[in-house]
């Protein structure tokens, strides 16, 4: 191999690929086209291919080093992602970060809320129209406190708040999470736990009312439901960005498009799990509070469901303004 002769020919190669990670640590993955994304893909692994061949070929010191730099900086960017590094980035991200990756990614949580609804509205049908249905989806003790006692089972969760509560946060989020990690077959396995989510809740939800105790139900629902319901949501549209990523990577090819929809959904996560946070503290000790009238819940939810949807909608217009 003539040395020169092999730089000549690869340098414009390795100049390119610096020109687009710069654009990248200046902008960000999202300053790329498709295309350039897949160039920047073939480039790295190219690259990587001529760092191996000048450390066979001794061509010098500094060229591998400036080579070496330059594979790591590519690997960085493709396999790790941006990463935030000060609390000023974190800020950003949830000032404005989340709510523009919800707008963009608006259809899949619609898909994830849609399903779920569906399954609360075929609930709803068959448990008036038949009355044995309830006893195939509800848990029977549950049945019989509401049927036999008239009572709503929330009373258990007196007396050991900051318990129920953790013990909350930790099955809001392995839901979630299973919701999210759906997405890897095909969102099959998303969209059958939202359904079936939809499925129970909308099953109670007919139990309860059915006898006459749906008033006070969705007082206990409603403060911590306006946040932990649409945090579902939004993780059904993440396990369905991924699927997208795996089945229909469009112009993209699969790995990248997996790059690219995963960040999306790793977007989401981050700002699903602060929601199911707080609704956790909520269904733990608001909630379930005997000495807190059903209609400030009620007040209370709604509120909280507003300043989410504004939370969500805020546009980059209102971000200039301000």
């Amino acid at each position: 191999m003539k040395i020169q002769r092999w730089i000549a020919r690869r340098e414009p190669h390795w100049q390119r690929l610096d020109f687009l990670l710069k654009k990248i640590e200046k902008k960000g993955i999202k300053s790329l086209k498709a295309p350039e994304i897949q160039e920047l893909s073939g480039l790295y692994r190219s690259v990587s291919a001529d760092l191996a061949r000048a450390k066979s070929f001794q061509v010098g010191t500094i060229l591998i080093q400036d080579l070496h730099h330059l594979t790591t900086r590519a690997y960085s960017q493709i396999y790790q992602g941006p990463r935030t590094q000060n609390w000023g980035g974190i800020w950003k991200f949830y000032r404005w970060g989340f709510p523009e990756t919800v707008q963009k990614t608006w259809q899949y949580t619609a898909i994830a809320t849609l399903t779920f609804l569906l399954g609360g509205l075929i609930a709803w049908w068959y448990c008036w129209s038949d009355p044995n249905f309830i006893a195939l989806v509800v848990p029977s003790e549950l049945i019989t406190k509401v049927r036999d006692d008239q009572e709503l089972w929330m009373g258990s969760i007196i007396g050991m708040e900051p318990l129920a509560s953790s013990g909350i946060m930790i099955n809001n989020m392995s839901v979630s999470f299973r919701v999210i990690g759906g997405g890897i077959i095909a969102g099959i396995l998303t969209l059958f736990i939202l359904f079936y989510n939809g499925l129970l809740i909308g099953s109670i939800a007919t139990l309860v009312g059915q006898n006459n105790l749906a008033y006070p139900f969705w007082a206990f629902v409603f403060p911590h439901g306006s946040l932990e319901l649409p945090a579902i949501f939004l993780s059904g549209g993440a396990g369905l960005l991924i699927a997208k990523g795996l089945l229909f990577p469009g112009k993209y090819n699969r790995s990248d498009a997996l790059k690219i929809y995963g960040l999306q959904a790793a977007k989401l996560v981050f700002g699903i799990v602060p929601l199911l946070f707080i609704a956790g503290i909520i269904e733990g000790f608001f909630s379930p509070n005997p000495s807190v009238p059903d209609s400030l819940k009620y007040v209370v939810g709604l509120l909280l469901f507003i300043l989410l949807i504004q939370y969500c909608t805020i546009s980059k217009q209102h971000k200039k303004q301000v």
